[in-house]
């Protein structure tokens, strides 16, 4: 069995203090369910106080009155070598959550790039060994990426997303490894197009492959420090299959949040600063 080591990793997280599903713009969000504030409040929590337990840093960026989704902080930025690319929503009702992140890293004295393109930060941009994986089809244009290896001066590989209810990338793909000399990942194939499955699969010949029911319980939006691996508690085929590869998976319960269509990894963006 592979050794698995842990990095110290930076992230960055709001709390759900105005979370609510109050519009649908995705397959999981249903305006007539109930949605329990403090129940997310409560499961976030859990998720931050793991983080920290862990060893990680963890910095807060003040939540917005009226904007409910800003919980799902990967979707506000993607962060490269200190380099913040902002994220441009293409949903309005997501529009204002671009700035808001953006002037965070400003005043935070970081170098951000107002993005020309469509983009979901994080949502569909992910980072593996050397490598940007970047996801299109649903809320990220195609365009971005090529802004993105322009900005980053990294080699992004564009994957298309064909299923809805998985509409960003970190929902059908997780990264497990990022170290460049082992780079691992898991993901659905069914989130895919046929062309982009044949990139996967070339690329990286040993990855985790999840099964229906890992995907249905958004078991691939988890969270990776090199060894010890956030998960969805329904995602138990792959807690098997990380278990195997020497990894450590942590159930973390995100079910309110995901009435909202986001886990762990939609509430958590990492601030990769300069090596």
């Amino acid at each position: 069995m592979t050794t698995r080591t842990a990095t110290p990793r930076r992230y960055l997280m709001c709390r759900p203090e105005h979370y609510t599903v109050s519009y649908e713009i995705n397959p999981w969000m249903d305006v007539t369910r109930y949605t329990d504030r403090d129940l997310a409040l409560q499961q976030w929590e859990v998720l931050y106080r793991t983080y920290l337990d862990w060893g990680h840093t963890v910095d807060l960026i003040d939540p917005v009155p009226g904007l409910p989704d800003m919980v799902y902080a990967a979707n506000g930025a993607t962060v490269v070598d200190g380099v913040v690319y902002s994220a441009r929503f293409r949903y309005a009702e997501r529009a204002p959550e671009g700035p808001a992140y953006q002037k965070w890293f400003a005043d935070h004295g970081f170098v951000t790039h107002t993005a020309a393109e469509i983009n979901e930060g994080e949502g569909d941009i992910l980072m593996v060994g050397d490598v940007l994986l970047a996801g299109s089809g649903f809320r990220t244009d195609r365009a971005s990426h090529r802004e993105l290896a322009d900005l980053t001066g990294r080699e992004v590989v564009s994957l298309e997303l064909v299923n809805g209810h998985y509409y960003h990338l970190d929902t059908a793909l997780a990264v497990l490894d990022s170290d460049p000399a082992h780079p691992l990942i898991a993901y659905y194939p069914g989130g895919f197009s046929e062309e982009s499955q044949r990139v996967l699969a070339e690329r990286y010949p040993d990855a985790i492959i999840a099964t229906d029911r890992d995907a249905e319980a958004l078991g691939l939006n988890a969270v990776s420090d090199g060894r010890r691996v956030v998960v969805a508690p329904g995602a138990t085929d792959l807690a098997v299959e990380l278990r195997n590869r020497g990894f450590e998976p942590h159930a973390v319960d995100t079910s309110e949040l995901l009435k909202g269509g986001g886990g762990a990894k939609c509430c958590t963006l990492e601030i990769r600063e300069v090596r």
